[in-house]
């Protein structure tokens, strides 16, 4: 997989599979269309070739750190439907797994 990635910040802003890493205008049609695309100078940006599972593992821990508070919130809780049936299923049964639940989220993502 091809990528380019902004030398200032670190941020990987581009990738697409294909290629051929024996021809560097392969690397320089990225660079160039990103830089038009995004308005970043051509010198603060890098191409190159990596394994598809090393790039896409660095999208996803991006991604993770540059999620706000709240979103990471958001995702760790139970949909709403699920947290109605878990209340449902608490007070018929005796149990406060809903409330474990909460708990585990709020204890995981604290508050900032």
């Amino acid at each position: 997989m091809r990528y380019v990635k902004q030398k200032s910040t670190g941020r990987y802003l581009h990738a697409e599979s294909g290629g051929d890493p024996s021809k560097s205008e392969h690397l320089q049609i990225m660079l160039t269309d990103t830089s038009r695309n995004l308005g970043i100078d051509l010198s603060d940006l890098e191409a190159d070739y990596a394994d598809d599972a090393v790039v896409l593992a660095k999208y996803k821990a991006q991604d993770l750190a540059e999620r706000s508070y709240g979103q990471h919130r958001r995702q760790a809780y139970l949909s709403l439907k699920d947290q109605l049936d878990l209340i449902y299923w608490d007070k018929k049964n005796g149990t406060d797994n809903w409330e474990k639940h909460i708990d585990k989220v709020k204890l995981d993502i604290p508050k900032e």
